[in-house]
């Protein structure tokens, strides 16, 4: 009985085979036949009911069925696949006259173009660039910047951490200590980078954004060597003298601080969302280094003193370009980006 069945099923099969066209009923013949519940499968029900002496040669029956069908099967998905590419080269066409693709050149960034032009006039200044770790350890982002681990001033930057130990760097300050670590005074020195803070999406603000801080370590260094550098670098940013403020602020790591406002370019100090309806946008925060972290850079307090600012990159872009919304720079809107050039 079971030796009909497989010959019922083998001449159905090649009746069916013969009369398929395509990949479509080849693979659906795959299925019928081949599949968990196909016609071969079942025939291993027919085991159960065979003695021993003859599950043995019937088992051998099936297997050969099913490696007869399988032959057929992967030999006529090769030359049906093979019929059809040839089908689709004969049938393409190449206009050899047509012109060719235009390539267009690149641009950089808006944030990338403000950024090299502020490490070019800070180099112009005589500030050396040195870089630092995004991912970075406590000790350089809090510790050594006068953050003890209680410190309430941590709380003032929400922190992506990885461990307990590491974390996303909030500011490019965490160059500091490993500068003077290095080198000796006098330093001067500017740290560009990216930098991360868990904060809310908004118009003016962003989870990740660039920095550059600028320090000057040596003798005798002043609250006027600062003000006279923002002075200056702000003249060599805008090509013009703009309108500042300063007050009096605080962050752990310099005493006294200070943080500068610069009269908003995108409502003329009238007022608008970037600036809060104030008129003035906030892009500096600094003061001069505080003892604590000159010790922990190993530099004596007593000799020397120095400032640090640290300057905000996306704030100044939006207001040398007239930007009102921080997020446009992230958003890889190439209609935006493609417009800008300094």
């Amino acid at each position: 009985m079971l030796n009909s069945k497989i010959n019922d099923i083998r001449e159905k099969f090649l009746h069916e085979f013969k009369i398929a066209k395509d990949a479509k009923q080849i693979e659906n013949l795959k299925i019928k036949y081949l599949g968990k519940k196909g016609l071969v499968q079942e025939l291993m029900l027919f085991l159960k009911d065979a003695t021993s002496e003859e599950r043995p040669l019937l088992g051998k029956l099936i297997n050969d069925l099913k490696q007869e069908i399988t032959s057929h099967l992967e030999n006529s998905i090769k030359r049906i696949a093979l019929e059809e590419e040839n089908s689709k080269v004969q049938n393409e066409y190449l206009d050899v006259t047509l012109p060719g693709r235009k390539h267009f050149w690149g641009k950089s960034h808006p944030v990338s173009l403000v950024l090299n032009k502020m490490i070019d006039i800070a180099n112009s200044m005589g500030f050396s660039t040195e870089t630092g770790p995004e991912v970075e350890s406590d000790f350089y982002n809090f510790e050594a910047l006068n953050f003890s681990k209680d410190h309430p001033a941590r709380d003032m930057q929400d922190t992506f951490y990885i461990t307990d130990d590491l974390l996303l760097r909030t500011h490019t300050s965490n160059i500091q200590v490993r500068v003077m670590e290095k080198f000796k005074p006098p330093i001067r020195c500017l740290a560009p980078g990216k930098c991360f803070r868990n904060e809310n999406i908004s118009s003016r603000s962003h989870v990740f954004f660039h920095q550059i801080e600028l320090f000057y370590i040596d003798e005798h260094v002043t609250f006027s060597d600062l003000f006279a550098t923002l002075d200056e670098f702000w003249f060599k940013l805008f090509n013009k003298k703009v309108e500042t403020r300063y007050r009096p602020s605080y962050f752990p790591f310099v005493e006294p601080g200070v943080e500068a406002d610069i009269k908003c370019f995108i409502c003329s100090g009238q007022g608008c969302k970037v600036c809060k309806n104030s008129g003035w946008l906030e892009v500096v925060g600094a003061g001069m280094i505080h003892p604590n972290v000159l010790k922990a850079g190993g530099i004596d307090p007593e000799k020397y003193s120095g400032y640090a600012a640290g300057l905000g990159v996306e704030r100044l872009a939006m207001l040398m370009y007239g930007i009102n919304d921080i997020r446009m720079f992230t958003e890889n809107d190439m209609r935006f980006l493609e417009q800008f050039s300094l």
